[in-house]
């Protein structure tokens, strides 16, 4: 009997050095108790003011998470530019993003100063976005500490590129205990959002020598992209990743997929690879199926490298370490 007693409390202390088992719903009811509605406010503030919040918010929280972990590193401002956020694949990350985190820090600071960590509100802030852009509401589970660490040089590798095929984006999401249905579901962020065009310009230009457009497009996607990105076009310009329903969170991005209108090929390949292209039909026919699958990834996602204790800090300003 003590043998098992000990091993259980084991097995629950190597739990809990992963960080995860003090994430719990709730978290803040004692000390916030109002922490879920302030921020829910703040969002649909900023959504009021501009549609982008939701995408970039949304993008802004999977970026953090897969690199050191769901600890708000991404949002260090440094002087040096060699912070998270200044690395080549977080540069697209818009604005707006970091400005919902940010006003919605400051409204939590009036009410609760010094408790609620920036990655707990960039956590809810992404639920947030999710539920105004007509997805599932889900409940997010809290107690993060804010990370000490925030290295530009600590990205390269760790993020998705638009060229992945299924083998690299299994390899990359398990890496955060996320599996293949986890990523599948949560490539359908990407029903939501816009990208430059020189992420997908190989697809429809030089994607091989003998076939400078990728087969696997949609022809009529593929003159549609012609179209909005032209060769040598203004890098500034960016396209809609959902072309039919690119406000509303939904399944339809698994549609596309099967008709062949997936922006990258890293979306494309979903559909195209038999290891995953059964579930594709299934979110593209079933959007509770989808929105099922979405919450479980999300709930899982932010589980990645969690902070606790003296792991990390509760900062007050989201975009410097305290000093």
């Amino acid at each position: 009997m003590e043998a098992r007693t000990g091993l259980a409390l084991l097995m629950i202390l190597m739990v809990i050095g992963k960080g995860e088992a003090q994430l719990v719903e709730g978290f803040y009811g004692p000390t916030c108790p109002n922490l879920e509605a302030i921020v829910q406010q703040a969002v649909a503030t900023k959504r009021s003011q501009t549609f982008v919040t939701i995408p970039a918010t949304l993008r802004l929280f999977f970026h953090d998470c897969f690199v050191t972990g769901c600890d708000a590193s991404v949002l260090i401002a440094s002087p040096n530019g060699d912070a998270e956020k200044d690395a080549k694949d977080n540069l697209s990350l818009a604005g707006d993003g970091f400005d919902t985190v940010v006003k919605a820090k400051e409204a939590v600071e009036a009410q609760c100063p010094g408790i609620v960590s920036c990655a707990d509100i960039l956590a809810l802030a992404a639920r947030d976005v999710v539920v105004l852009a007509g997805g599932p509401s889900f409940a997010v589970e809290l107690g993060r500490r804010d990370g000490l660490v925030s290295q530009a040089s600590l990205v390269a590798g760790n993020l998705p590129e638009p060229e992945f095929d299924v083998a690299q984006l299994n390899a990359m999401f398990a890496k955060n205990n996320l599996s293949q249905l986890d990523m599948i579901a949560l490539s359908g962020a990407h029903t939501l959002g816009f990208s430059h065009c020189d992420r997908f310009a190989n697809r429809i230009y030089s994607f091989t020598p003998s076939s400078p457009v990728d087969p696997t497009l949609n022809p009529d996607y593929a003159k549609q992209l012609m179209e909005a990105c032209p060769q040598n076009v203004d890098p500034s310009i960016a396209i809609n990743m959902d072309p039919v329903t690119p406000q509303t969170f939904d399944n339809v991005y698994y549609q596309n997929l099967v008709a062949g209108k997936g922006l990258f090929t890293s979306d494309e390949v979903l559909f195209t690879d038999s290891a995953s292209q059964s579930t594709v039909v299934e979110f593209a026919n079933s959007p509770a199926d989808f929105n099922a699958a979405f919450v479980t990834a999300m709930r899982k996602l932010g589980r990645v490298g969690v902070k606790t204790g003296r792991q990390g800090e509760i900062r007050r300003d989201c975009s410097a370490f305290n000093s």
